[in-house]
């Protein structure tokens, strides 16, 4: 019983039991084989007889093995076998290396400071300037000064970092002082500023200078001076004022500092080093670097073009087309070559001559500013010369001047140099303003005879559309001027009634406009007579503006009037803009209706100062001044108009300028004989030019004489 219940449990494990039993067997088989050498006689047999195929020329390969195929000649080349190299940690000789980190993140940043100085001294001063170049200027660096010298002392000055060299020669002195700092400071520092002891300096403005420019920049900044002889051309630092150099040159400079010390013969040290960093690194010494007005161009419309030299004054005309390009004048000391007559050339005479002479004397005197006191200049002579007139800015020069240098050690030598100059048309200055408000109420008066009456009704119709329609913050008075004749008749033949009635119906169209009018009988029309009757009835901050029949009003002059007119400062003249004779600006054709500020169109008239704007103080001052002169010449009062009385009793800063905003149509205007001779003539000046342009006036000619001759 228990046999047949044990073979009944038996049986359906014995398939599975018989499989591992065979798997293990052959697996121990194959074990064996595998790891039996292959030099073994017998292998070959028994591979014969796995294989099946006696004399076969290929055996079996091993599993773990990679077959290599046939070489050229069909022999069977062996199996490569892999092979495992196992790690083996490589064996330190000493303890593990500790990773150093620096103590400060701006060390491990790389991050330096910004300023080095270097002072150069000797043993004669060492105890005197020295000490105090260290006293004044130490504390200013934090310590970050070095004192070099030739001369090894054992006696040093205490609190002094100095460093002696031991060669008293100067450009020896200069090469291991660089070669020091590259080997010591060159990593800690982005600038280098190397000066003589007899030097003051001002710690803070150097300070305040390097922390404004790149650390990488290449700059090699001092006081310019050339070379006299040799075949070096550039500029050089003088080391007398001190020169600043960046780590990015010195850095630049390294490979070559010993093939300087070598090639480069020279007597002062800052000579030697200016040729170094000329020839190697190819920078110049400059005196500055990116000025105030350089870098707000940066940013201008035009970029570097609108810091044009010289720096401040207007940069030169740009012509458009050929017939604009301005015209270069040949002259020598003796003969200019351009004549008013037309002549090929003329002898160098009147105002001509002292221009020159005045000119090749400046240039001499600001070379000299240049160059001193190494080069002396001397006994220029005028090679060639060369001005033009640019209407923009002014008389531009340039001279090739022949001079005689002296040296400091009494060398002299003729050299040639090209100047560039201009004689501006004005003084550049920069005006610091009072602050100004668009908020003040503009008094406008105009003057008007009885011959422009009915030039008064078109400005109410401006004045209507432009001021009273817009609510401006300005008032409108009228200053009738009658003749005794036109007075007596005022009751029955009032000249000025027709505007008179104008005025009333402009101030019931607009109940909150009030025209006021001032009646004044006057047998000299001067202004300075009725704006003296004129500043009594105001109050003494009055901002007055004085205008024509022909002035066209609009809100954007106004602001101007307020923004250039200051109490106490300064008075504004403006230049208004006056249109030409239709009938010569558009022969045969309709005017447009709107013109352009064009030159086909008009002009910017220079002769008429009727238009201004003042205050009522300033007005007032300047007529308490006038009142000495006016006691011996009672003349002045017509004989000066009010632009002449601002400008020699005011004090203020008479503002003259081009206004586009203020334009005048053309009228063919009389001229009153009853004016002074200068205002007259002015007047009679500005009726001409407004006529037409001398193109338009020259081919109206042309048709003229044209049609006479057929």
């Amino acid at each position: 019983m228990r046999i047949s219940m044990l073979v009944s449990l038996i049986r359906p494990t014995g398939p599975i039991i018989v499989g591992i039993s065979l798997g293990f067997t052959l697996s121990l088989l194959s074990v064996t084989w595998v790891n039996e050498s292959c030099d073994s006689d017998w292998m070959g047999a028994a591979d014969e007889m796995l294989i099946g195929q006696p004399g076969s020329s290929k055996g079996a390969r091993k599993p773990s093995s990679i077959s290599s195929g046939t070489t050229d000649n069909g022999n069977v080349e062996e199996d490569f076998e892999p092979r495992i190299v196992p790690y083996n940690k490589p064996a330190q000789e000493g303890p593990p290396k500790k990773v150093f980190r620096s103590k400060y993140a701006s060390t491990e940043l790389g991050i330096r400071e910004h300023l080095f100085v270097s002072v150069f001294t000797s043993k004669a001063t060492m105890n005197t300037l020295a000490v105090a170049i260290n006293r004044t200027l130490n504390h200013h660096l934090d310590g970050r000064l070095i004192f070099f010298t030739g001369t090894r002392n054992r006696k040093l000055p205490n609190g002094m970092f100095v460093v002696a060299h031991g060669d008293e020669r100067p450009v020896p002195n200069m090469y291991q002082s660089v070669r020091y700092l590259l080997k010591h400071h060159i990593a800690e520092y982005d600038w280098f500023y190397l000066v003589q002891d007899d030097t003051y300096t001002q710690p803070e403005r150097l300070k305040s200078l390097v922390s404004h420019l790149s650390m990488g920049l290449q700059l090699y900044m001092g006081r310019p001076g050339e070379f006299i002889g040799g075949e070096t051309q550039g500029r050089y630092c003088h080391s007398g004022p001190g020169f600043l150099l960046s780590r990015a040159l010195l850095l630049k400079l390294q490979p070559f500092l010993e093939q300087c010390r070598t090639d480069i013969i020279s007597v002062r040290p800052d000579e030697w080093l200016g040729r170094c960093i000329i020839d190697y690194v190819g920078m110049n010494c400059v005196e500055e670097y990116e000025s105030e007005i350089k870098n707000v161009s940066e940013v201008a419309a035009d970029g570097n073009k609108s810091a044009l030299w010289p720096i401040g004054i207007t940069p030169p005309f740009e012509p458009k087309n050929r017939f604009e390009v301005l015209r270069w004048d040949y002259f020598t000391e003796d003969n200019l070559f351009s004549c008013v007559d037309g002549a090929p050339k003329c002898q160098l005479s009147g105002a001509d001559r002292d221009d020159v002479t005045d000119v090749i004397k400046v240039a001499v005197e600001e070379l000299n500013k240049k160059y001193n006191p190494f080069v002396q200049l001397s006994a220029p002579r005028l090679v060639n010369g060369y001005r033009r007139l640019d209407q923009t800015r002014g008389m531009e020069y340039t001279l090739d001047l022949q001079v005689q240098a002296t040296t400091e050690s009494g060398h002299q030598k003729s050299i040639a140099r090209r100047v560039h100059l201009v004689r501006p048309l004005s003084q550049v200055e920069i005006i610091p303003m009072p602050y100004v408000t668009e908020a003040t109420r503009v008094h406008i008066f105009l003057p008007l005879t009885s011959y422009e009456s009915h030039v008064a009704l078109h400005f109410l119709d401006h004045c209507s559309t432009n001021l009273f329609e817009t609510g401006e913050n300005a008032v409108l008075n009228f200053l009738f001027t009658y003749e005794p004749a036109e007075a007596q008749k005022v009751s029955t033949n009032d000249v000025f009634a027709e505007v008179k009635a104008k005025i009333t119906a402009i101030e019931r169209r607009y109940p909150s406009v009030k025209v006021s009018w001032i009646s004044i009988k006057t047998e000299s029309p001067g202004v300075l007579r009725i704006l003296d009757i004129v500043s009594r009835k105001h109050p003494v901050e009055t901002l007055f503006l004085l205008v024509t029949a022909d002035t066209v009003l609009n809100s954007e002059f106004l602001n101007r009037c307020r923004m250039n007119t200051i109490s106490g400062w300064q008075a504004f003249f403006p230049i208004h803009f006056q249109d030409f004779d239709p009938s010569v600006a558009y022969p045969d054709q309709v005017p447009p209706s709107s013109q352009d500020l064009v030159r086909e169109a008009g002009h910017f008239d220079r002769y008429t100062f009727e238009e201004a704007c003042f205050y009522n103080s300033d007005y007032m001052s300047s007529r308490t001044r006038m009142s000495g002169d006016l006691q011996e010449n009672e003349e002045l009062l017509e004989s000066l108009d009010l632009y002449d009385m601002f400008v020699q009793y005011s004090g203020l800063h008479v503002f003259r300028a081009v206004e586009p905003a203020l334009r005048q149509a053309y009228r063919n205007r009389t001229c009153d004989p009853r004016l002074s001779e200068d205002v007259f003539h002015r007047c009679l000046q500005s009726s001409l030019e407004s006529h037409g342009s001398r193109s338009q006036l020259a081919m109206l000619i042309f048709e003229q004489e044209q049609g006479n001759s057929t």
